[in-house]
């Protein structure tokens, strides 16, 4: 590598690039990188480390005067939700060249074939068909459930999985795709349960599960439990209760997480017990019903785990 002269006020395009190496002539550890040319060199002797550097900036393109201030990107990333990954080739229907003068006759007879042969080449395998509907479906649930892009993803992998295994044929799309979305709720700790996503996406309940029994078994899927604290915000936040109620069941919650007693119980219907114990305990006028519609669950089972809670940390 030669060396690199630094001119008088040249400076002004460097940035400092911090790659925690220090240049191999001088030792120093005064890495500088040029925009322009996509050099990397050492800033005290000049010495040129890198040719070239990875181009971070957006990917926009303009041709033409008119579109010189649209600075677009060149199209959406590729994801597990979309049937064809977000990979397809798309034919514009604007009849103009790259520069933007019209196409001739001839070539837009050419380019006309081409658009029509790539539409009938679309969407024509059955698996393609099959991802097209669930992840439509997968879209509204997001909207409907306000779900984060990580937990859509792991979702679209699962179902991906299913498919391949062959667990959709004979099931409902709708079903194994909210058991894929329950799945991927279940893994991450996303406080979703099985009655909300069985609503939003207008089935019942038993199908889901079944669905959701089956991706587990087939896939071996190991799932954690789930935590009955991450509930706690959501039922406090339907039942109206104050912050103080809040933060006496968390209090609780860990006494009985500290004690091991909380395996095998339903988390919604701990966090529902140790509110409604909360609610008790600080004098506040709240009915069991209440809490039980927030939590979705029913008031005799918040009442055998009230009663377990008290009895076991002997409040």
């Amino acid at each position: 590598m030669a060396n690199k002269l630094i001119p008088a006020g040249y400076c002004m395009v460097l940035q400092t690039f911090n790659v925690g190496t220090r240049c191999a002539r001088c030792g120093k550890n005064s890495m500088l990188t040029d925009n322009a040319t996509g050099e990397m060199f050492c800033g005290g002797c000049g010495f040129v480390i890198s040719e070239r550097i990875e181009e971070a900036g957006p990917e926009w393109r303009s041709f033409s005067k008119e579109e010189y201030d649209d600075r677009s990107r060149t199209g959406s990333p590729t994801s597990l939700a979309i049937h064809d990954r977000g990979l397809a080739t798309i034919i514009d229907h604007a009849n103009k060249d790259v520069t933007g003068k019209p196409l001739s006759a001839s070539m837009k007879r050419t380019i006309e074939r081409l658009r029509t042969w790539d539409s009938r080449s679309q969407a024509h395998e059955s698996a393609d068909r099959n991802f097209r509907q669930a992840f439509s479906e997968l879209g509204r649930l997001k909207d409907k459930l306000a779900l984060s892009d990580a937990l859509i993803e792991k979702t679209a992998y699962i179902y991906r999985k299913a498919l391949e295994k062959g667990l959709v044929r004979g099931r409902s799309i709708p079903g194994v795709i909210a058991a894929a979305l329950y799945a991927a709720c279940r893994d991450s700790g996303t406080p979703r349960t099985l009655h909300d996503i069985s609503n939003a996406i207008n089935i019942k309940n038993k199908e889901v599960s079944r669905c959701y029994r089956l991706i587990l078994r087939e896939l071996d899927l190991k799932m954690p439990v789930v935590d009955p604290i991450k509930c706690m915000s959501r039922i406090v936040s339907k039942a109206e209760l104050s912050e103080k109620i809040k933060r006496g069941a968390l209090a609780i919650l860990n006494d009985a997480s500290t004690m091991e007693i909380t395996a095998g119980k339903h988390p919604m219907a701990l966090a529902a017990a140790a509110l409604y114990l909360s609610c008790v305990m600080n004098g506040e006028n709240t009915t069991q019903k209440v809490i039980a519609m927030a939590a979705g669950v029913t008031e005799v089972t918040i009442r055998n785990r009230y009663k377990g809670l008290k009895d076991l940390l002997k409040i």
